[in-house]
């Protein structure tokens, strides 16, 4: 071979070699335990990596910064930890020990670290940036996946809560289709001001309910202002969930997972600054205490301020929630928790004018009440243990405790726009100041204390029978709700007055020198259950899941005189019910399921049935049916899910009114009911979300939600709903919009000049629906009604790594073309008549800035 010939050779073989030379990415990990560390290496250079979560628990890796190929990356960052790894596939990485010793340190820490199909996962790691967790425990209480998880549930990732800068629960269940969130009007309406004892109502599948749960606990109210600083996740398990969770509305629940402590130290300073000077400012701070590693501890604080963007709705937020866990072995461990919270805040008014059927057209800003503080203080403490007798068998107990009390000493709201005539006859005035028509305010001093206290224990175990794999859960819970109420009000010939028009505060005071207790009452409700459920695993990637709960309900409910003592009403009722939930999944390849399930919900109604003249009897329980079925997908090795599902539900035996109005039940003739009433809901629902290619996520959701009352006594005869609102068939339930949609996008530049640069937006879209009390059943008035709207929402941020911190800085816009609209309309009334006007309609915000600096090491 000729010289030349020997030189082309060689270019050859050295171009191929080029060719072939694998390309150094760009790493910043910091330093850190190796299980996170080794999920930042396999986002960052787009890898999948296989191992056992035991072999890598309680390994600390090098900060990794810099151009490194693949395989150079893992010799950094195994360096010393007695590992070594292997590519089973192109992009694949096998992690394994170099010997097979016990790791002596895996009794030390939590088991957080699990693998997931084929791609390494921790859902916990505070780093953890994925809009999507392949686990949830709502749906079963086994934390099963959710591919394999015959029913419908969401899960929102903390970093969604990031990228949007959610404050509230109310916030974060945009981005879950067939859920609204809307004010209770009459005492608060805006972002920033929680207004009262429970200020929204979840709306899930057409049914409101103020109930929430958190990490499986029961919480009656304050839902939807629930603050989320130290929220992991939150869980939306969709339909009837009576089986695992007792009574609850059939259109499912919400969950809110909070953070635990974690073995390796972390910490995280966040500083958010807005409109109507909101400022809050946010720690969170884990890892062992004083270097025990067997007990660690995690502690969330937050304090905001904010004016609010109504008059006289300003706000003070003090929480703190501190977590320890002792790992007391490898098989059992301790948890206590706590959390405080106190809102000092002034209520909000959301009365509108309703005139000529017509909204007034007022700002934004406008208060026809003046400022009425209100103090709402939350305590919780709650212990659980568990212990896990073999790889098979796991006892958990809990016991948990909740005290919410509100106080509001000072507290004058408007109750409607009174025409002359009516207001002449009630003050004993002509025409009041003005010839026009007064905003008419009421004094009131409201005292309301809610306790619930629960104890929870659940079996879990593994095992197998004829080549099926069971999970099976046996359990019991208890809960006590008291609640506590005391409202007192002048005699209603007692008003303060202003002008709709042209308000000026403080308005006009007539008398307002006598005060009259008009609510003074208590309810204690105990609820017992148990429950039973089988998840098997059948041949041919097919799994079934099965369970039944007993459930017994025992309430007392009493009105008291203003001393306290005497009992002007009692209602006591005793009622159970078994409810079963079946439901089938077929999970034919990795990356699509194909599920459908059957469920079944208990509920109470608080009327009474006429017997006999001075004998009457409880009003049957409510119950409910679903049918769904659906499809969801995953993509990405399941950076990307897709949930599409079709339900029916139907709730029966809702109360409606006695059409027999000469039926006494112990509060004047007309007060009974009959338990024959039905609404139905049912339509599709979409929800995507996760991770596109490599830095952009998405989230996209819709739903057509068609709930209406379906069955009556006869067509006139009046179905209510929880709030007390009256239906004939065929009506759609208030504030329930057909359809509901939201897209939100963001993306980050993980490479190159622009790196750490990340900027998105979303649209949030709800159709018009019927405001509440709108409708008139002689049909001589227009049913008033709630616009539909659409808000836009801007996200721009930057992220940089100084030594071993990250800092953020992130700017979020929201309405961003300053949209007007309205979320709900309550209390609706126009009735020439009594010539009293008004409807409670609750302002959604303007446009919004808020800014935030965060710094997490």
């Amino acid at each position: 071979m000729s010289v030349n010939e020997k030189n082309a050779l060689f270019f050859l073989l050295m171009l191929n070699q080029s060719a072939h030379a694998e390309p150094a990415v760009e790493f910043n990990i910091p330093a850190q335990r190796l299980p996170a560390a080794l999920n930042q290496l396999a986002k960052q250079g787009h890898l999948q990596m296989l191992y056992d979560g035991p072999t890598v628990q309680g390994k600390q890796s090098p900060a990794l910064i810099g151009h490194y190929t693949a395989q150079q990356a893992l010799q950094n960052l195994l360096a010393d930890s007695g590992l070594s790894y292997t590519f089973t596939a192109d992009r694949t990485v096998a992690v394994k020990a170099d010997t097979e010793k016990p790791n002596s340190t895996q009794a030390n820490t939590l088991p957080t670290v699990k693998v997931t199909d084929t791609r390494l996962y921790d859902a916990t790691d505070p780093y953890n940036t994925d809009y999507t967790l392949p686990n949830a425990t709502a749906g079963t209480k086994t934390d099963t996946p959710i591919i394999e998880t015959p029913l419908n549930v969401q899960v929102i990732s903390k970093q969604v809560l990031k990228d949007q800068q959610a404050i509230t629960l109310g916030d974060a269940l945009k981005n879950v289709s067939g859920v609204v969130v809307t004010p209770i009007t009459n005492l608060g309406n805006n972002r920033f001001d929680n207004g009262g004892i429970s200020a929204t109502n979840i709306t899930l599948r057409g049914f409101q309910s103020q109930t929430y749960f958190r990490n499986g606990f029961r919480l009656q109210q304050g839902a939807g202002a629930r603050e989320l600083a130290n929220v992991e996740a939150i869980e939306v398990l969709k339909g009837p969930a009576a089986v695992l969770y007792g009574l609850v509305e059939p259109g499912g629940i919400v969950n809110v997972v909070t953070k635990q402590p974690q073995a390796t130290p972390y910490y995280s300073f966040n500083q958010q600054f807005g409109s109507f000077d909101n400022y809050r400012t946010t720690a969170d701070a884990t890892g062992p205490v004083a270097g025990h590693e067997d007990l660690l501890y995690r502690l969330n604080v937050s304090y905001q301020t904010t004016s609010g963007f109504q008059d006289f709705t300003g706000k003070d937020d003090v929480f703190v929630a501190p977590v320890f866990t002792w790992l007391i072995s490898p098989k059992t461990q301790a948890t206590v928790e706590f959390e405080y919270n106190r809102q000092h805040a002034g209520i909000g008014s959301s009365l509108n004018p309703y005139i000529n059927g017509q909204l007034l057209d007022i700002p934004l800003s406008r208060n026809y009440g003046e400022y009425s503080p209100a103090v709402t203080e939350t305590f919780f403490g709650g212990i659980n243990w568990s212990h896990q007798f073999n790889e098979d068998w796991s006892l958990k107990h809990r016991f948990s405790v909740n005290q919410q009390n509100f106080n509001s000493p000072s507290y004058l709201q408007p109750s409607g726009v009174f025409g002359p005539d009516i207001f002449a006859a009630i003050v004993g005035l002509n025409s009041a100041p003005y010839s026009g028509l007064p905003v008419i305010r009421q004094s009131a001093s409201n005292v309301f204390q809610n306790n619930t206290y629960s104890t929870n224990l659940d079996l879990v175990g593994h095992f197998d029978t004829l080549g099926l794999k069971h999970t099976l859960l046996l359990g019991g819970d208890y809960y006590r709700i008291n609640n506590l109420g005391n409202v007192i009000r002048p005699p209603v010939d007692e008003f303060s007055t202003i002008d709709p028009f042209n308000p000026v505060h403080p308005g006009v005071p007539v008398q307002l020198t006598r005060n009259e207790t008009i609510l003074n009452s208590q309810q204690q409700i105990d609820q017992y259950g148990l429950y039973l459920q089988d998840q098997i695993k059948l041949p041919y990637e097919v799994h079934v899941t099965g369970g039944f709960r007993y459930q017994n309900l025992h309430q007392d409910i009493q009105n008291i005189d203003t001393t306290g003592e005497i009992a002007l009403s009692r209602t006591v009722q005793s009622q159970d019910a078994v409810t079963p939930r079946f439901g089938l999944l077929w999970h034919p390849q990795q990356w699509v399921s194909l599920y459908a399930n059957y469920s079944e919900s208990f509920g109470v109604n608080t009327g009474l049935v006429f017997i006999s003249e001075g004998n009457f009897a409880s009003v049957a329980p409510t119950s409910a049916t679903q049918y769904e079925g659906g499809i969801k997908t995953e993509f990405f090795d399941g950076r990307l899910r897709a949930t599409l599902g079709y339900y029916d539900l139907t709730k029966t035996n809702t109360a409606v009114s006695d059409p027999d109005q000469t039926h006494n039940c112990g509060q004047g003739p007309g007060s009974c009911s009959l338990a024959i009433g039905e609404v139905r809901s049912q339509g599709p629902e979409l929800d995507i979300q996760g991770e596109i290619l490599p830095g952009w996520n998405a989230i996209a959701t819709w739903a057509n939600v068609d709930v209406r009352v379906t069955k009556s006594l006869d067509s006139n005869t009046l179905v209510s709903d929880a709030n007390g609102n009256g239906f004939k068939v065929g009506d759609r339930l208030f504030n329930v919009p057909r359809n509901t949609a939201s897209f939100w996008s963001t993306y980050e530049f993980l490479a190159g000049d622009l790196k750490g640069l990340k900027f998105g937006g979303g649209v949030n879209i709800q159709e018009g629906a019927i405001g509440a009390g709108g409708l008139n059943f002689s049909n001589t008035l227009p049913p008033i009604k709630v616009p539909g709207y659409a808000t836009l929402n801007l996200l721009a941020a930057y992220s940089r790594h100084i030594g071993k911190a990250k800092i953020t800085l992130q700017l979020n816009v929201d309405n961003l073309l300053d949209k007007r609209y309205y979320t709900s309309i309550n209390g609706s009334l126009n009735d020439p008549n009594a010539q009293i006007f008004g409807a409670y309609a609750a302002f959604g915000a303007p446009r919004t800035f808020l800014g935030s600096i965060n710094i997490q090491y």
